[in-house]
């Protein structure tokens, strides 16, 4: 039993929610088109491209990548899908990757969100490694709070405010019925 199980809100977002939900960006901050919909994943605007798993925009390529950050006091992980822009050599390898089967190759980047709760996150320098088969590039972050968040986990609370900051305010939900 972990200790979250411990706290009554925690046993609510099982109940109601089926436990810690993924957080996604549709879209890196810079992009100025318009926004992807469930009808129109895929939106094409001159030369400029917005796929759900990459993304072209004038010189800039990105890769939509997972980035893991464990809860504290759980066996849960909150997973969040955002944005990083990479160099031409990664963009193209993760391509191979997805289309031919290729290895994925470690690469860097810079984070192309804002994270919600990790105040200079956009801009900030990552690195890619394999996501394993089938599975987006993971993001691991090599410094600062967001460095610090997946190496110790997050707290319920911040789990909460996570939540809240990207439109899925939930603690009215998980407070006594």
């Amino acid at each position: 039993m972990s200790l979250l199980a411990l706290d009554a809100r925690w046993r609510r977002l099982q109940d109601k929610f089926g436990g810690v939900f993924d957080i996604g960006f549709d879209m890196p901050a810079a992009w100025p088109h318009a926004e992807p919909t469930e009808e129109a994943p895929e939106v094409v605007a001159g030369p400029d491209r917005l796929a759900p798993e990459l993304c072209r925009l004038g010189d800039s390529r990105f890769l939509h990548v997972i980035l893991p950050l464990p809860i504290r006091g759980a066996d849960d992980t909150l997973f969040i899908a955002p944005w990083v822009e990479v160099g031409a050599e990664t963009f193209y390898g993760y391509l191979d990757h997805i289309t031919d089967g290729a290895p994925f190759v470690p690469g860097t980047g810079q984070l192309a969100n804002d994270l919600p709760l990790f105040p200079g996150s956009l801009g900030a320098e990552v690195e890619l490694q394999p996501g394993g088969e089938g599975a987006r590039p993971l993001l691991v972050a090599t410094d600062g709070p967001l460095a610090e968040a997946q190496d110790e986990g997050i707290s319920f609370d911040q789990l909460l405010d996570l939540y809240a900051a990207t439109d899925h305010d939930i603690r009215a939900q998980l407070s006594a019925d």
